[in-house]
């Protein structure tokens, strides 16, 4: 990740990663859970659970790190806790409507499964399905964040802080997209499987449009907050001074970061499953690339040109492929 072995962020680094991890477990049910109530259209349980966890994790997070003197490691704790309570509350209301442990393990019925899996024996259609399954798009998703923070790691804690704080604020505000993503992405399937064409294009033009709108709304209130709430996260001035450079990109970009998410939606709720990992292959390559040679260049400021190249482009080939009328799309040429 670029830190390196005399830097004072190395040893709090691999605490607090060391504890969080204890936590995977617990997202990944989270995670699996949460798609099963949102095939069911319910998306209120989801957001009661992290409600709950997360206010869970505000409340920890002040009294472990500063009450115990804790620091880093309670920080930890409080999110491992936290994650493992939403995950708690999924299961009990998972329970009431599925049968979540079988009676047996013929039950399981391991050989229907398999079988169900043996054209993926075939070593074409394995190798394309490993292509195109939901995991490598996410992979290169993360892979992308991932380099940038390793690029900001080498500059130093000043420029990392700043990052972290700039990059956590510009996902938890783009997420807020997600909620349309996922409304989308419920009522475009639905509409998919009904062939019911003028559902689906009045249901994507509504997610777009408040896509735009919550995009423009958000560029506003974060540039403003960034502006004069910086200090809300760190009293360092050579921090917030780094917070400054970064206000046009993280604010100025939630609108193209707003319809990215809202396409992901409208891509898996059209099942365009292959087109969107394909794209994203497409993407990454050219957004990685951009990430190295300006972080080199332009520091601090080029790492965040690029990630706006990133997002963009996520944007430009979502947009793309419906222009054209392509895919799932093609009914538009009628």
């Amino acid at each position: 990740m670029g830190v390196k072995h005399d830097s004072p962020m190395l040893e709090p680094a691999v605490r607090y990663l060391t504890i969080r991890s204890l936590g995977a477990p617990a997202v990944l049910l989270s995670l699996a859970m949460q798609g099963v109530f949102r095939g069911f259209k319910d998306t209120k349980t989801p957001l009661y659970a992290t409600v709950v966890g997360d206010a869970t994790n505000i409340i920890l997070d002040p009294i472990l790190m500063f009450v115990c003197h804790m620091g880093v490691t309670g920080a930890a704790v409080a999110h491992v806790i936290s994650q493992y309570l939403i995950t708690m509350i999924l299961i009990c209301r998972l329970v009431q409507q599925v049968d979540v442990i079988p009676p047996s393990l013929k039950s399981l019925k391991f050989g229907r499964f398999l079988g169900c899996g043996e054209i993926q024996l075939e070593p074409w259609n394995w190798i394309t399905s490993l292509i195109v399954t939901d995991p490598l798009e996410m992979a290169l998703k993360v892979l992308c964040f991932l380099q940038a923070s390793s690029l900001a790691a080498r500059d130093g804690p000043t420029i990392m802080a700043a990052f972290q704080i700039c990059c956590q604020l510009w996902l938890a505000t783009s997420l807020l997209a997600d909620g349309l993503a996922v409304a989308g992405q419920a009522v475009l399937a639905s509409a998919f499987a009904k062939n019911d064409t003028k559902k689906v294009i009045a249901a994507t033009s509504r997610v777009l449009q408040l896509s735009i709108v919550l995009g423009m709304g958000l560029t506003v209130v974060l540039g403003l907050f960034m502006k004069f709430g910086a200090g809300v996260f760190t009293k360092d001035a050579a921090v917030i001074d780094v917070i400054h450079k970064g206000i046009p990109f993280v604010a100025g970009t939630q609108t193209i970061n707003a319809l990215a998410f809202v396409f992901d939606g409208i891509n898996f709720g059209a099942q365009d499953y292959t087109y969107s990992a394909y794209s994203m292959v497409g993407v990454a390559s050219i957004s990685i690339p951009c990430l190295v040679y300006l972080s080199a260049h332009k520091g601090f400021i080029g790492i965040w040109v690029a990630l706006t190249i990133y997002m963009s482009l996520r944007t430009v080939a979502s947009t793309w492929r419906m222009g054209a009328a392509r895919g799932p799309w093609a009914f538009l040429r009628k």
